[in-house]
């Protein structure tokens, strides 16, 4: 058994680049079809959505894929 237990590191990346697509296609089409009558708190949490989908496309494959299996 290794260090984090019994992970499958292949199925969490997949999964973990998914949702942050997932959270960034929410965030972008809601932007989009929304236009400009959202509040100022909506317009703020679908940009929000956005960024965070980006950087877990960006991150997750890193950590999941690359660090943790080299720390195993």
């Amino acid at each position: 058994m290794g260090r984090y237990g019994n992970l499958d590191y292949s199925s969490l990346v997949k999964r973990s680049t998914l949702a942050s697509f997932a959270l960034f296609v929410i965030g972008a089409l809601g932007l989009q079809l929304a236009g400009g009558s959202l509040p100022g708190w909506e317009h703020a949490l679908l940009f929000d959505a956005e960024v965070l989908g980006v950087l877990g496309i960006v991150v997750c494959p890193f950590v999941f894929g690359i660090a943790l299996p080299l720390t195993e």
